[in-house]
């Protein structure tokens, strides 16, 4: 006996749908108001995705831990709009780029400090949510 997959929902399909939609013109609406130019250091595509670690933390953080969200929340918000925003792709695109025009010391740079600020910014992201979600909780 095989295993079905579970059925699709239509409405999580058009909410990632919607969402990445938005996140895709927020990340294009990035690249076309600060451009990267061949051979110069992605610092566009890098505070890109770097914001959208820091909203992913929040996001999941606020879902998970404090707000009993509904259904659509987190495919709208975490798939759908920081899905489409942040971009992997640009990023080994990026890199490609640079190796290929002989930034290899660029390319190791933006390597570590994507990963870094990356990570960093969803760990951020969650101690600070959880700190001001406790704070707006105790009374005096």
């Amino acid at each position: 006996m095989t295993s079905r997959p579970p059925a699709l929902d239509p409405a999580v399909l058009a909410a990632i749908s919607v969402g990445g939609g938005l996140g895709a013109s927020a990340r294009f609406a990035a690249g076309h108001w600060w451009p990267v130019h061949p051979g110069e250091f992605p610092w566009s595509t890098l505070a890109v995705n770097v914001s959208g670690c820091f909203a992913i933390g929040v996001l999941m953080v606020a879902v998970t831990e404090l707000w009993a969200a509904p259904k659509l929340v987190r495919p709208f918000l975490g798939v759908g709009v920081l899905g489409g925003f942040t971009t992997f792709s640009t990023f080994a695109l990026e890199l490609r780029r640079l190796i290929d025009t002989g930034a290899v010391g660029t390319a190791v740079a933006y390597l570590g400090l994507s990963v870094l600020a990356g990570l960093g910014a969803v760990a951020v992201a969650v101690i600070a949510t959880r700190w001001v979600a406790g704070a707006g909780r105790r009374t005096t």
